[in-house]
């Protein structure tokens, strides 16, 4: 497994090498702009809520008060992203924490610079058609459930939520869908029969009458339920040899995350929707939008220190199942720092 995955990754490395000097063109790019030092960051999922520190930061003009001039990419899956990390088209990733664990297991050194989130605030949601089938996620054997994509964080937690409610991983099938409207179009069509998402696509479809929710992992407390405890999810993590060799550029990116956390605290979902992009709330609606970030305002970290019980949790749940960890002496010391955390200004 290991051997075909790092086959992969570099068989995708040699192909972003060449496509690394394009991405600027891509049309899910956005650059803060100014004469600062560059920087590029891959985010699963420009327009999730769970990822809106990076889009926010931005439009709040963090960037350029760093001196930095952030370009943001926009990939559908955190496993894709980490991917054009490791093959050096971008220097840093906006994903789930646990990615850092994974590619450990995989001899790669990454690590998480500041939490942004300390729950997944993810749902399972149940196509309608399905409701008097599947209760629970030990109802699952033989259904096709939707991730972002293969290797992803929720193909992680749903291999997990699977594992522990009784269904062999291997009994059930997972299919990458993505976000937004091609996960919505999935369910609508039947093509998965429950997919794990998250805000602004949950709120667009229970509007609509057509979906459930299965499970919901938005509160500390659910979250302990579903997984045994905290686990810490979007972050901004990057190699660790750029983190060592550059320590001046990774503190003035925290220095703006840890501001926007900050100011995440302090407004209201109407302002947050006020400050971003129209296209970010076109499925559900603006008020929705806002609605949506008032009721998992809790899901934010408040400071961007990584909870200390928050690693062995994640450290667990991977060791569950997935082979590329389960058995490996994993160091998760190794997987964070809070260092610019604690000298943010």
């Amino acid at each position: 497994m290991k051997k075909k995955w790092l086959a992969v990754l570099a068989a995708s490395a040699l192909g972003l090498a060449g496509c690394a000097s394009t991405a600027s063109q891509n049309s899910g790019t956005s650059s803060s702009g100014g004469t600062g030092t560059p920087v590029s960051i891959m985010v699963g999922g420009l327009n999730k809520q769970i990822y809106l520190p990076f889009m926010l930061a931005q439009r709040l003009g963090y960037y350029q008060q760093q001196g930095l001039n952030v370009t943001l990419q926009d990939e559908g899956a955190g496993v894709d992203a980490t991917t054009n990390m490791v093959a050096g088209a971008v220097q840093g990733v906006g994903g789930f924490y646990d990615h850092t664990i994974a590619m450990q297991g995989l001899g790669q050194s990454m690590e998480s610079v500041v939490s942004m989130l300390t729950t997944p605030g993810e749902v399972e949601l149940c196509r309608d058609e399905v409701k008097d089938r599947i209760h629970s996620p030990a109802d699952w054997a033989g259904k096709n459930l939707g991730v972002t994509d293969l290797g992803s964080s929720t193909d992680f937690l749903t291999q997990y939520l699977a594992q522990k409610n009784g269904v062999d991983p291997a009994k059930i099938h997972r299919v990458g869908v993505q976000s937004g409207n091609t996960l919505i179009g999935a369910l609508q069509h039947g093509n998965v029969d429950c997919a794990m998402t998250t805000e602004p696509t949950v709120s667009t479809l229970l509007a609509t009458g057509s979906a459930y929710v299965l499970l919901d992992m938005r509160t500390a407390a659910a979250t302990t339920q579903q997984l045994g405890g905290e686990y810490p999810a979007t972050s901004l993590y990057m190699m660790t040899s750029y983190v060592d060799s550059h320590p001046d550029v990774v503190q003035k990116l925290v220095n703006a995350y840890v501001a926007t956390l900050k100011w995440i605290q302090t407004h209201t979902g109407a302002q947050v929707a006020d400050q971003m992009p129209a296209d970010y709330y076109a499925g559900s609606g603006k008020d929705a939008y806002a609605k949506a970030f008032d009721s998992e305002k809790g899901i934010y970290n408040p400071t961007g220190i990584m909870p200390p019980s928050g690693p062995p949790t994640d450290l667990a749940v991977l060791q569950a199942f997935n082979p590329d960890v389960k058995g490996k002496s994993i160091d998760v010391s190794k997987t964070y720092t809070d260092k610019f955390v604690q000298a943010a200004k």
